[in-house]
């Protein structure tokens, strides 16, 4: 059941990054894949700073955009280079 939870995060997490970021989303299985690799890499990034959301769905959610928005960001800078 928690690997349910998980993909459900990661996708409303990629398509939140996807709407924010103006690129529009990436279809369900992009928005998955940007949203739980972001959802790693914002885990990571908020324990590196010690931040804390506290626990529950928004903010699982919440840590999972902005890891998915870094992780587009850095994607597109790297495509730039």
């Amino acid at each position: 059941m928690e690997l349910i939870w998980f993909i459900l995060i990661g996708l409303v997490a990629g398509w939140l990054a996807g709407q924010f970021m103006k690129g529009g989303g990436f279809g369900v299985i992009g928005d998955i894949v940007v949203g739980v690799i972001g959802a790693l890499l914002g885990g990571f990034l908020f324990r590196t700073f010690g931040v804390s959301l506290g626990g529950g769905l928004l903010g699982a959610i919440t840590v999972a955009t902005i890891g998915a928005i870094v992780l587009i960001y850095s994607l597109r800078l790297i495509k730039r280079a």
